[in-house]
């Protein structure tokens, strides 16, 4: 299928969304589930990001690093520094906030309409669907349709995920993979 040079492809991955979507939960999800270590937070310890987390995961040999960044409103205005260096976009969504869907939407959309987000993967994950009270894809999918026209041929989807119990996370990171790894040539890796 694909075959990766020898060496380190790293892969930086920002991961966005509004604040309390559960970014950060994700990141350490991740951690517990890829990561060397196995080591990642508990859900209990995690606190709002002020700036940024990082992980590491490794996944069939190759390296991703993964950008936490924070998203209340008064932080967004700092994602832009990330997008040059990023390989692909993971946009969490929580979906049970019905309320702020429109905001989160407004944002997707500033993120896509970006020059320096062109061509790149863009993954949405439906986050919280582990809850009763949460959104189907489907439902968020047709709020976010309003803004498939700005996303070109790019790769995107939205996948559900619950980044508390790790439902969906296996399939999210199957798709994020094989995109990065198709899309190397538009946007190298580095190697180290």
């Amino acid at each position: 299928m694909y075959h990766l040079v020898k060496g380190i492809y790293t892969s930086l991955t920002r991961k966005e969304g509004l604040d309390n979507a559960g970014k950060t939960t994700l990141l350490e999800k991740l951690k517990s589930e890829y990561s060397e270590s196995k080591r990642g937070l508990d859900p209990d310890k995690i606190m709002p990001t002020v700036g940024q987390n990082v992980g590491h995961i490794t996944i069939n040999g190759t390296l991703l690093r993964l950008w936490d960044v924070g998203g209340s409103e008064n932080l967004r205005s700092l994602w832009d520094s990330y997008y040059s260096d990023a390989h692909a976009v993971v946009f969490v969504v929580d979906s049970t906030d019905r309320e702020r869907l429109e905001e989160c939407r407004d944002t997707l959309e500033k993120v896509v309409g970006s020059e320096a987000t062109q061509g790149i993967p863009i993954l949405m994950l439906a986050n919280k669907q582990d809850r009763e009270d949460s959104m189907g894809v489907v439902d968020i999918k047709e709020i976010f349709n309003k803004i498939a026209e700005k996303m070109g041929a790019r790769d995107s989807r939205v996948l559900p995920v619950s980044a508390l119990t790790g439902a969906g996370v296996a399939d999210s990171v199957d798709w994020l993979v094989t995109r990065l790894l198709r899309n190397k040539q538009d946007r190298p890796p580095n190697y180290r």
